[in-house]
């Protein structure tokens, strides 16, 4: 059954491809790293992601929307590149970037949600808010790795991430259902 709602095709073409990116440089990231302890989390993330992707692809397949050969290799190139500079750019940034990216890949998926819902679709709610959730516990993840770095004052300031600013607006503190989920992510 094809979808005839062409900023949800293009989100999921997006996703499925940026998925791909992230979990190369994470691969990158882990590789770089010495501490066992964070690349066994940093594998973790990659994992996550990889399976993101596969779930993604089975939401494409449903709607017969293709693969873009566009995002896939312009995010092959991102995903890669990323990977090989976290052998030279230092501790703080591969973390950092990987926390602000984390940031707005939350909305990605509670986008998606509100997209489908809007056709009257709920069927994917779940596997959608579990992935939203995941990229926050990301996040989190990397926030906390950098938190108490001197760098991440200016960092935030410049690129609009970090304890104060952040791209999505999920609190665990205070965790909406999957029904009430239509309070994240505001889209315009």
């Amino acid at each position: 059954m094809p979808l005839n709602h062409p900023k949800l095709i293009k989100l999921l073409q997006t996703a499925y491809s940026a998925e791909k990116a992230a979990s190369f440089a994470y691969i990158g990231h882990a590789n770089s790293l010495k501490d066992p302890e964070q690349k066994k989390v940093i594998k973790q993330i990659e994992n996550d992601e990889w399976e993101h992707r596969a779930e993604v692809l089975k939401i494409m397949q449903q709607y017969e929307i293709p693969v873009s050969k566009w995002y896939e290799l312009k995010f092959h190139i991102i995903g890669k590149s990323i990977a090989v500079s976290c052998y030279f750019i230092g501790r703080f940034m591969p973390y950092y970037f990987a926390g602000s990216l984390e940031s707005g890949n939350v909305c990605e998926y509670f986008i998606m949600m509100k997209y489908f819902r809007s056709l009257g679709i709920t069927e994917h709610d779940h596997i959608l808010y579990e992935m939203g959730i995941k990229e926050k516990e990301h996040e989190v993840f990397f926030l906390n790795a950098v938190k108490d770095n001197g760098s991440l004052p200016f960092f935030e300031k410049l690129f609009g991430w970090g304890k104060v600013k952040q791209k999505n607006n999920v609190d665990f503190d205070d965790l909406k259902p999957v029904e009430q989920s239509d309070e994240y992510c505001n889209i315009d």
